[in-house]
């Protein structure tokens, strides 16, 4: 009886086109590989294992089907970290602002890498990405703690909040897209699991007499325009203290927003806004304007005061020196002021909600106060500030019985 090496076996079930399919004589793994385009001279190949013939069977029809439509081969090599490195220095620099940038790096060193690091890029599953999200929402990392004899870490109890946890999944979504689209994967395998669920967060917006009364604890302070800008324009604070006196043009009452003021890594710097529609010209009420004017006398009055130490930069908003200011150290100047406004608590991006809510109550179109406030559509206003938004139903009676009865 003749025999048959098994490093041959070959299977007469098998189609024309589905390549060479042979079982290794030294681990009995099946073994198909798919002649792919030549390239530079060179011809490759593209090589697939499993346990059994009818797996790489199929492995080898979904190559050759993926080829004749045009799509990429997944590549088999790259890792995880691989992809995480190159993806936050090839693509994410330029699209996003220096602070989110900085973000992102520490999600993928700090939570993603020690994790999923080395795993194959291509093997990555939807099981290991839920069992990272889940792993993060039960226990945080050690916590790095000054002490007398230096630095320790400190485990915290409970896990990452649903905000961070949203955050590691959402990063990982972008870089393994990326990587679909660069041909490295045939799918994005972190668009099959799901994210915690994020409780939407308590907006609160101040009334137009709150706001008044901010305005009037504001007013004489050397930022008393910053406060006006934040108000009234809703402006972001960097954006705010990243203005220069050439972004406004104060006799035809508009402002070009164009840039941004933050602090990444203990350095200030200025960057571009976080969207294309945050750059925006936005129209100036006339008391804005008043206030810019104000503030302009008063910066001249400090120049010739500071004479020689004076740092010429063409902001609007500077140190008594003329240098730039930092805006979280504008959060000492804002709590004095709301603590004399008796309205300790609140925060400087409230000032922003507070625009919008102020806007639409007054009857201004939501598509004109998404422009104002820099936001690219309605629904990205409406997702940041929620019921904030949410139009009062005792506003329609209110209206119905000044219309009607002009009460």
């Amino acid at each position: 009886m003749a025999t048959v090496n098994a490093s041959t076996i070959r299977s007469k079930r098998r189609r024309q086109g589905d390549g060479s399919i042979y079982r290794r004589q030294t681990d009995g793994r099946w073994v198909g590989a798919v002649q792919l385009d030549s390239q530079a001279g060179h011809r490759r190949r593209k090589v697939v294992y499993g346990k059994s013939e009818a797996e790489v069977v199929g492995k080898v029809r979904q190559l050759n089907f993926e080829i004749s439509r045009g799509l990429p081969t997944p590549n088999s090599r790259i890792t995880v970290e691989e992809l995480l490195r190159r993806w936050l220095s090839d693509v994410v620099p330029g699209r996003v602002s220096a602070s989110t940038l900085r973000n992102y790096r520490i999600v993928c060193e700090r939570h993603v890498i020690p994790v999923l690091g080395s795993k194959r890029l291509i093997a990555l599953t939807p099981t290991d990405v839920q069992v990272l999200l889940s792993q993060k929402q039960e226990s945080r990392l050690p916590r790095p703690v000054s002490t007398r004899r230096g630095v320790v870490e400190r485990s915290t109890a409970g896990g990452y909040s649903p905000c961070t946890v949203k955050l590691i999944r959402g990063v990982l979504r972008q870089a393994v897209g990326q990587a679909e689209r660069w041909g490295m994967v045939a799918r994005n395998v972190v668009t099959f699991t799901d994210g915690p669920r994020v409780a939407p967060s308590e907006s609160r917006a101040l009334t137009p007499q709150q706001a008044r009364a901010l305005l009037d604890a504001a007013h004489g302070e050397r930022l008393e325009a910053a406060f006006v800008l934040l108000l009234c324009l809703g402006l972001r604070k960097g954006e705010v203290f990243s203005l220069r006196w050439a972004d406004i043009d104060l006799d035809d009452r508009v402002v070009t927003v164009g840039q941004t003021a933050s602090r990444v890594d203990k350095s200030l710097g200025v960057g571009s806004p976080k969207s294309a529609k945050s750059r925006r010209k936005v129209n100036l009420p006339l008391q804005v304007v008043s206030a810019l004017r104000a503030h302009q006398i008063r910066q001249s009055a400090e120049r010739l005061l500071a004479s020689d130490a004076w740092h010429e930069s063409g902001l609007v908003f500077t140190t008594e020196t003329g240098g730039p200011i930092d805006p979280t150290n504008f959060r000492r100047v804002f709590d004095r002021v709301t603590e004399k406004a008796r309205l300790s608590g609140w925060q400087p991006h409230e000032l922003r909600r507070s625009c919008a809510s102020i806007l639409l109550a007054q009857g201004v179109p939501s598509e004109i106060v998404a422009h104002v406030l820099g936001y690219s559509s309605t629904r990205l206003m409406a997702d940041a500030y929620g019921k904030v938004l949410v139009p009062q139903p005792e506003q329609a009676a209110e209206a119905m019985s000044a219309a009607l009865w002009g009460e």
